[in-house]
């Protein structure tokens, strides 16, 4: 075993062989401070918050686009893409609408809107929040880089209609966009097929958020209204709204089934 010398064994030795020595302490406290340096920088960008990625195919800001409502369903802080054969559904909590969910066929794709700062993204801090989340609930989470960029890929407790306990697969992508953040949550078959998969993609990308000039804090919800020709499923209990004529092209009008529910856990089984 190697140790250091002391004072009184240094001083027998040649005056070069002591030079030496000293040379060598001095190396490894500087060996030993810079790799201690090392450490800390690794940990703090780890933790530290980081700007948004570029978005060069969406979603998009309103002022990115020059007919941002072209094709898309307005629900005031989100522009839902119009697509064939959807349900369109909406999230409410404490009488405000604050998310919209996108139903085709077996699969489904939830988006919501939060403002964020100017200069740092929340995906990035959000994600371990949902991870952690998921993790203590029994559930599974993997993070990967897939078609949107860095998302989870969960596996997520739900009780079943018999009563038994089973696992739902579940998607969590996300962008950071100027003053806002939109998160989206992809299930059914689409969380696991990825030509179905891609289909759901395409819709959270081209979504675009309307986050206006007013001062929020970072992550409130940016509020969503129903669209002007809604037409609302009578089971929901909620008053229709009276169905206008479209004024522009028809694609960029809604002609679905417009369903309301009350908020209840972040993530609802869709079969």
């Amino acid at each position: 075993m190697f140790r250091r010398r002391r004072r009184n064994e240094e001083a027998d030795q040649p005056v070069d062989e002591l030079d030496d020595i000293d040379e060598l302490d001095e190396t490894d406290e500087r060996h030993e401070d810079e790799a201690a340096s090392d450490e800390a920088t690794d940990d703090e960008a780890l933790n530290r918050p980081l700007p948004p990625a570029p978005r060069p195919d969406g979603p998009w800001d309103e002022d990115e686009l020059d007919d941002p409502r072209e094709g898309r369903i307005d629900l005031g802080g989100l522009l839902v893409p119009a697509v064939e054969g959807m349900e369109l559904r909406v999230e409410v909590a404490n009488e405000m609408i604050i998310a919209a969910t996108v139903v085709l066929g077996d699969s489904a794709v939830q988006v919501q809107a939060f403002a964020a700062p100017r200069s740092e993204g929340l995906w990035h801090e959000i994600r371990k929040e949902i991870g952690g989340g998921i993790t203590q609930q029994g559930g599974l989470v993997d993070e990967l880089d897939g078609g949107l960029g860095w998302e989870l890929r969960a596996q997520v407790p739900v009780q079943l209609p018999d009563g038994k306990q089973g696992a739902q697969l579940v998607r969590f992508v996300g962008c950071d966009g100027p003053r806002w953040f939109l998160r989206g949550v992809i299930s059914g078959r689409a969380a696991v097929d990825p030509d179905t998969g891609g289909q759901l993609e395409g819709i959270f990308r081209d979504t675009v958020v309307v986050r206006g000039s007013d001062p929020m804090a970072p992550r409130d919800p940016i509020l969503l209204r129903l669209p002007d020709n809604a037409q609302i499923d009578p089971a929901s209990g909620v008053a229709p709204t009276v169905a206008e004529e479209p004024e522009g092209p028809a694609k960029s009008r809604y002609s679905g089934t417009l369903t309301t529910f009350q908020r209840g856990p972040e993530i609802t089984e869709v079969r």
